[in-house]
């Protein structure tokens, strides 16, 4: 079974009605990839497919299918291909095929009251149109690598989140493979979580390492010492639950231990969930900068469970729900004010389709940086007490500013105050942050909410005005 879209084709699949040519265009425009619907495909060649059903048959039709099936599979550049809802039947197909293959679950209700009336050949009698339906059901879950219900699900999958409250207690199930796992936390989040996690993860749990809270986290001496402690062979799993600091230095940990084995995050803080575990990114933190020493290594699997927020402190909430504004300043809505799971959701789905654009962050990637070229700045010049979600408000701020656009919307939701560190020292930070080019840094800025501009370069003294706008004297 496949484990995400990295790379690869992305199937969908499901059965009449289920919204396969409506949400597929969707879907492949978040992901930057060319659309394929097999049925126009096939019509465009062949014919109407009614006049195919009606001159051949079946039988023939499904051979036909199975070819442009192939056909749209071997291209080389990843593409999401809508599949008609009885390619299923050609199953063994999809099997040879290096597609990741999702099924887009719908009840039979929902599909009769989308296709009766129209001329699909297969949707002309409601009774045989039911009895089909639920003959199908149990050949897309045999096929499928993943379910979903709308575009968002669809992206999730793609990047292998899988987002569900009251998903921890199904870890055993989730972290794919069956070799061994062992559990990394920090110090406070295993007081909390920990227990939970090692009942779920069963009887494949071989271990537990604990590592200090936050960026304490985020040294080389806690890589170190993972390296030394970890037992695990090829076929293991790394899992890390806690925050965005834990999911690092594990991240890192396990795309390096015996030059990589799989790993999955756990995220219990918001900005864990909506940020820094999805995408692939890991790092530890250097006395030179914030995450200069890192890989990617995109997860085996994301498990994101709302549930566990709810333990979570207000201070690190704030956190998060800066992370929420910068993403919905990126996407162009506002979405710091849905309701929580809904925010993480959106949010996570967001940043796993730009993640599965840009994999390895040489191009629109650069976008989820917004603001925090400032914030880097900041965090190293206060050697990392500052928090993030803090330091990332006071980053939007100064690229609003730089944009030219109205600040309420951060001033609002995030109510960001000036911090006391030393100018000149986070203005060396700033230079050395991971995309200055020459000493001269490159900005995330904003044409306008949902038009973000990458790689932008202002004169120092501009960029320094900005920085030391959240400097309190």
């Amino acid at each position: 079974m496949a484990l995400n879209a990295l790379g690869r084709h992305l199937a969908l699949v499901g059965f009449m009605g289920a919204g396969k040519s409506t949400l597929g265009p969707v879907v492949a425009e978040r992901l930057g990839r060319r659309f394929v619907d097999v049925d126009d495909e096939i019509e465009r060649a062949e014919g109407p497919i009614w006049d195919l059903f009606a001159e051949q048959g079946e039988a023939a039709f499904r051979e036909i299918e199975a070819r442009f099936v192939r056909d749209a599979c071997e291209r080389r550049a990843p593409s999401v291909i809508a599949l008609g809802g009885g390619a299923v039947e050609t199953r063994r197909l999809l099997d040879e095929l290096d597609v990741f293959v999702v099924h887009l679950d719908v009840d039979v209700e929902t599909a009769w009251q989308r296709v009766q009336g129209s001329r699909r050949p297969l949707a002309r009698d409601e009774g045989s149109f039911r009895e089909r339906y639920h003959r199908r059901a149990p050949l897309y879950a045999e096929v499928a690598d993943a379910t979903a219900v709308d575009a968002d699900g669809v992206v999730l999958a793609a990047a292998g989140v899988h987002a569900e409250t009251g998903a921890v207690d199904l870890l055993e199930t989730l972290v794919p493979g069956d070799g061994d796992i062992e559990l990394v936390s920090d110090t406070h989040v295993a007081g909390i979580h920990g227990v939970t996690a090692q009942l779920a993860l069963g009887e494949r749990l071989r271990g537990t390492h604990e590592v200090p809270q936050g960026e304490q986290a985020k040294t080389a001496s806690v890589l170190e010492r993972l390296w030394r402690e970890l037992r695990l062979d090829r076929s293991g799993t790394l899992v890390a639950l806690g925050g965005g600091a834990t999911t690092d230095v594990a991240g890192l940990a396990a795309a390096t231990y015996l030059r990589g084995v799989a790993w999955v995050p756990v995220p219990t803080t918001l900005v864990g969930q909506v940020d820094a575990a999805i995408g692939g990114k890991t790092a530890i933190d250097v006395p030179a900068g914030k995450n200069l020493v890192g890989a990617f290594h995109w997860p085996a699997r994301v498990v994101v469970d709302p549930a566990l927020l709810e333990t979570l402190p207000a201070p690190e909430r704030r956190n998060g729900l800066a992370e929420v504004v910068k993403t919905g300043l990126l996407a162009g809505e506002r979405l710091w004010e849905l309701p929580e799971p809904e925010q993480v959701r959106r949010c996570a789905a967001f940043k796993a389709a730009v993640c599965l654009r840009d994999p390895h962050d040489r191009g629109e990637r650069a976008q989820l940086n917004l603001g925090h070229t400032f914030a880097h700045a900041l965090e190293a010049a206060a050697a990392y007490t500052l928090p993030h979600g803090e330091a990332v408000a006071l980053g939007l701020l100064a690229a609003l500013r730089l944009s030219g656009l109205d600040t309420r919307d951060v001033q609002e939701a995030l109510a960001p105050r000036r911090v006391r560190v030393d100018r000149e020292a986070a203005w060396a930070a700033l230079a050395r942050d991971k995309k200055a080019v020459g000493g001269a840094p490159r900005l995330v800025l904003l044409e306008a909410p949902g038009r973000p501009l990458v790689g932008v370069e202002r004169p120092a003294s501009e960029v320094r005005a900005a920085l030391d706008s959240l400097i309190a004297d």
